[in-house]
């Protein structure tokens, strides 16, 4: 059974960096576009970064230049480190894996989101 598992979220100051992992289990996704969403109070989940399975990445406009997305393919892994957070930012953020690129919302591997809250 595939389980996506996310850690790392938590509360933290605006201005300040945290860094989301994402470990799979029950198979392997080598081969597979490893991404992460968000989902804000009241707003629609969006696609935040992903990482195809040959190294290239995406980022939404609002993360380009503070958000890495980075792939650990020996450790089944996904991260994405976060800087110079804003209050918006806050969300409850979402692993997945696909085979399309970039990932679909609905399709593939999802795992259960963790809370990030930035505070201004």
């Amino acid at each position: 059974q595939v389980q996506l598992v996310e850690s790392g979220g938590g509360l933290v100051q605006a201005g300040g960096a945290l860094r989301l992992s994402c470990a799979a289990s029950g198979r392997t996704f080598v081969s597979y576009t490893r991404g992460w969403f968000r989902q804000a109070p009241g707003k629609e989940r969006e696609l935040v970064a992903a990482i195809g399975w040959s190294g290239s990445r995406i980022y939404a406009d609002s993360v380009k230049g503070r958000f890495t997305i980075s792939r650990d393919n020996a450790k089944n892994a996904v991260y994405l480190q976060r800087n110079s957070l804003k209050p918006e930012d806050t969300a409850v953020y979402y692993c997945a894996v696909d085979r399309a690129y970039p990932p679909q919302y609905g399709r593939g591997y999802w795992g259960q989101g963790t809370q990030v809250t930035v505070s201004s």
